[in-house]
């Protein structure tokens, strides 16, 4: 079965650094796509950054050239480098895999999910 764990959550200032990563078990992150989505009490979780099985990449408007996101298919580890964090950025980040309508395409469903992991800015 497929489990996403999250980890490198924590506290940072305003213009800091962050390196997010999720580990899959069960999972093979060069044949799936995948994204990052994050959470804030009261509001409907968003998505963030996207990654196709080929590595191709899409970014919400609101972390569009501060974000990365990335993936180490050896290790079946998925990465975002968040860098420039801003307070609007505090939020509980989840990992997330699914599937595409097209083979190779960006997710259009979002069928695992991560525990997720806590960023805050200040």
């Amino acid at each position: 079965h497929v489990q996403l764990v999250e980890s490198g959550g924590g506290s940072v200032q305003a213009g800091g650094s962050l390196r997010l990563s999720c580990a899959a078990s069960g999972y093979t992150y060069n044949r799936n796509c995948m994204a990052w989505f994050r959470q804030v009490p009261g509001k409907a979780r968003e998505g963030v950054a996207f990654i196709t099985s080929d590595a191709s990449t899409r970014y919400a408007d609101s972390v569009k050239g501060r974000f990365t996101i990335s993936k180490d298919n050896a290790k079946n580890t998925l990465y975002l480098q968040m860098n420039s964090l801003k307070p609007e950025d505090t939020a509980l980040y989840y990992c997330a895999a699914g599937r595409s309508t097209t083979h190779g395409d960006f997710c259009s469903e979002y069928n695992y999910w991560g525990q997720g992991t806590q960023v805050t800015v200040s």
